[in-house]
């Protein structure tokens, strides 16, 4: 995942945490569940972009060995 990404996904959790912590210590629940729903969202969104980058990774690799193989058959 590229440092852009992460930093955007983190932050959305930061905002999420500070939008939770608000809303409990001024009793407002739709803040306070509006901050968690923004926290899971940034979490979900960073696994995501692990997952595409573990999965890019593995193809990558898998071509080189696909492309090795070839050369080693001539």
């Amino acid at each position: 995942m590229g440092a852009f990404d992460k930093a955007k996904d983190q932050a959305e959790q930061m905002k999420g945490r500070a939008k939770e912590k608000f809303g409990d210590a001024t009793d407002n629940e739709s803040l306070e569940n509006e901050g968690r729903a923004d926290e899971l969202k940034g979490k979900a969104k960073e696994k995501w972009h692990d997952l595409k980058e573990e999965a890019g990774d593995k193809l990558h690799d898998a071509k080189e060995r696909i492309a090795g193989r070839d050369r080693d058959e001539r």
